[in-house]
Order: C-alpha cells, then structure tokens, then sequence
C-alpha cells in the first residue's frame, strides 16, 4: 500500500487530479482529500501501480482502464428504501404538499446504482403522484447509471429491501414492484417510465430542471467545503419556492452559506423545506 502521508504522494495526488481533469473532464479535485487518498492508494495497488505518477501515466494513456478508477473514486453503496424513517417522513411530511402540484419533477442526484431513484418511484406510485412526476437520477459514472437504469439488483437484497420498504410506511408489498428471475430482481418497467437516468456532476455541471423535490444523502460527505457549497447552491437554484431538500444523516446544512435559504421540517432525517 502506498504512504499517502509523503509530501511526495500530495504532490503526485495534485498533478494526477489536474491530468484527469483535463484528460477526461472528470473533476475530483473539490473532493474531501482524505477519501480521495485511501481510495487512490487503493486504486493504485490494484492496478499494480507503485506511485500515483505510475496510475497517472496508465490513465493519460490507457483511456480503457479510467473506469476502473472511477468506481473507486465513486462510491456505489445504497440500497432500497435506506433510512426507511426518512421515507416515511417524505409520506408524512412532504406527499401532502407535493398533492398541491398539478405536475413534479424530482431530481436525484448522486443517483449511484439507482436504488434511492427507484425507491421514490414506488413510494410516488403509492401515493397516488407517479403518474404526474418525472424524476431526474443523476452521476457522474456511467457504468453505475447503466446498472440504475437496468432496475436489476441481486435476489439475496430482496430481503433487507422489503424490510426496509415495509418500516417506510409502505402501503403495499414490495414483490408487486419486480420480477425474479436468473438470481436477480427486475423493477417493473412502468415505473422506469418516469426516470430519467443522465450524467451530471455536480463539480462542473449547472441547474437543469426547477423540482419539487431533491434528494442528495450521502454525497456531500465526500466533498471539500467549498464543493458542499456549490453542490448546496446548485440545490437552492433547482428547487422551486417552498420545495423540498433531503441530505444524507451525516450531512448538514449548519455552518453553509445556504443554511438561512432553508427551513428545517425534519431535523433528524435532514429534510428541509426552501424558504
């Protein structure tokens, strides 16, 4: 494992950033640099690389091998209806509301492997308010929005995702949502009618929808401060007038610039409604 205490190894995380900026127009370099790190060191070792001026060299000339170091880089880690009382504050709190609104969008952002996107798209479909909602599931890595947009988990994750669907206040049973087959659980195609799965960062990328409802949990934790802070205020720019933020249990809007544009409705589930 390289020592990623050396000024050395700060010096080549610098330059390997900028390269994978440029070269790709991939942009990491507002990403918590603790993370960034442990993941790189990792990333390295895996592909055999005893500096990351050796990764950096393999990137810049083996375009073939940069989604491999983007999963390393991306954290695809979800599940179906995780925090099951956030949902279920969402059903409580923030589903009457959306009922006023003759059509919704929804963005997800951050999306990963799509299960936060496919959560909301049952939970809209119980309530009634699917078929007036378009939701929006955005990353940056493709091969993670591929899987999204397939609906296709692992049969074994049935189970904690039912128990999970179930403590969210579900108003029916999860099976009637997908088909097992061949060791994997396929999401009923009339829900991915409503999702839209696109690439956006939201490093580089600018506001491309006014929403009613952004969810982004457990994104900004890999972010540096002043990534938070853009991140924060692309969300401020999309949601429309008393629209709905939810951030991830360890994320906060204390201590952002953005803190006073926003109105606490569920402290402990981080949900927020814009002033």
């Amino acid at each position: 494992m390289l020592d990623v205490a050396t000024k050395e190894f700060d010096i080549e995380l610098r330059l390997l950033l900028d390269a994978l900026y440029l070269k790709y127009h991939y942009d990491f370099r507002g990403y918590a640099e603790s993370s960034l790190k442990r993941r790189l060191a990792q990333a390295a070792e895996h592909l055999d690389c005893a500096t990351l001026s050796q990764l950096q060299d393999r990137m810049l000339h083996e375009p073939a091998l940069f989604p491999v170091l983007l999963d390393y880089l991306t954290v695809q880690v979800s599940e179906l209806f995780r925090d099951p009382s956030y949902f279920r504050n969402l059903r409580e709190h923030v589903v009457p509301v959306l009922r006023t609104y003759p059509s919704l969008k929804v963005w997800v952002a951050g999306c990963s492997t799509g299960e936060e996107a496919w959560s909301l798209a049952i939970l809209l479909r119980e309530e009634g308010l699917l078929e007036r909602t378009l939701i929006y599931a955005t990353d940056i890595n493709s091969t993670a929005l591929q899987r999204a947009e397939a609906g296709v988990y692992a049969v074994d994750r049935i189970a904690s995702f039912t128990q999970n669907h179930r403590l969210s206040g579900a108003r029916t049973s999860l099976s009637d949502y997908y088909t097992a087959a061949y060791g994997g659980a396929v999401f009923d195609r009339s829900l991915k009618g409503h999702i839209v799965f696109s690439d956006h960062s939201l490093a580089t990328d600018s506001v491309f929808a006014e929403v009613q409802l952004l969810s982004c949990r457990n994104v900004l934790i890999y972010f540096n401060r002043e990534l938070q802070e853009r991140a924060l205020g692309l969300f401020a720019e999309a949601l429309c007038h008393k629209g709905f933020l939810g951030l991830g249990a360890r994320e906060s809007l204390r201590f952002s610039s953005h803190e006073d544009s926003f109105t606490p409705v569920v402290p402990e589930d981080r949900l927020y409604q814009k002033r």
